[in-house]
């Protein structure tokens, strides 16, 4: 029941790249893991809870259109398993310590993590999923924080391109992500009305909008060039082949078809180029020392 309140997938989904982000900080300014062990603690435990008391709220704020899609309607917000007011307290309790113990780690790094869940519940949650086709992009930015948390909980600056990279490709990444998530749940979200892209411009404008987020995809492959020509290559194999997967994809599929080779390789693309971030960043940590 908790692991539904708080949408335990998403917390643990976005470990990784929390933990993309803290490693590269790591080793880009040649700190040894174990004098970064307190900070590292700090922004897992933080990070977990910030992400938590995002998705309590979110469900706490969405029981109406929960109940009637599918794959949410038996959330425990839904069910009455968890009163309201439990949520409500869960969600505060989270927040609260998880911001608290990120500001143990760095200033910035507790910053952040409120940032990230004020622009979700409020820009998001609240303002824009149900009223506007662009809420999965305001959505983005919130779910784009977990790399710059880990960053600066290792380094109070998030101004250098490898870290700017990691964020913006997470920024990207969302839209074909959560636009094949609508296309295969295109009646749910027309039932719930919730105005996402492909229920209310159709599938070819989806595509047609994907492909140009992919082409932006690509070109920040080269935000990693000063860091490593290696993960360059990685990002930019991985963005390629996933814009030439959505081009031929769509011509020889149905659109659902292609909706979940799309959603699928996002998963792939995601998990490979995060965790070769996280391998390259400890074997560049450990051989430095």
């Amino acid at each position: 029941m908790l692991g539904s309140t708080i949408k335990s997938g998403i917390i643990k989904s976005n470990l990784i790249p929390m933990f993309a982000g803290l490693t590269l900080a790591i080793y880009t300014y040649q700190f040894s893991l174990l004098e970064k062990l307190p900070e590292m603690l700090f922004a897992l435990i933080g990070t977990v809870l910030v992400i938590g008391a995002a998705g309590a709220f979110n469900n706490l704020y969405d029981r109406d259109i929960d109940s009637i899609m599918k794959r949410t309607k038996n959330r425990p917000t839904v069910t009455g398993e968890i009163t309201p007011k439990a949520v409500l307290w869960l969600g505060v309790f989270m927040s609260t310590s998880g911001i608290l113990i990120l500001s143990l780690a760095t200033r910035l790094a507790a910053i952040l993590g409120f940032l990230g869940l004020f622009l979700y519940i409020v820009p998001y949650t609240m303002l824009s999923k149900r009223r506007t086709i662009y809420n999965t992009e305001i959505g983005s930015i919130s779910g784009a924080m977990p790399p710059l948390i880990g960053w600066a909980a290792m380094y109070p600056d998030i101004s250098h391109p490898a870290i700017l990279g990691l964020f913006v490709i997470t920024v990207i990444w969302q839209m074909p992500h959560f636009y094949s998530i609508a296309i295969r749940k295109h009646e749910e979200y027309k039932a719930a009305k919730v105005p996402m892209l492909p229920v209310i411009k159709g599938v070819k404008r989806t595509y047609i909008q994907t492909n140009i987020y992919l082409i932006f995809l690509i070109a920040t492959s080269f935000l990693f060039w000063t860091l490593s020509l290696g993960l360059t290559s990685v990002a930019l194999l991985l963005n390629v082949t996933w814009l030439i997967l959505s081009v031929f994809g769509y011509k020889k599929m149905d659109s659902k078809q292609w909706a979940k080779i799309m959603f699928t390789y996002s998963l792939l693309h995601m998990t490979i180029l995060f965790t070769t971030v996280i391998i390259y960043s400890l074997m560049g940590t450990i051989f430095q020392l």
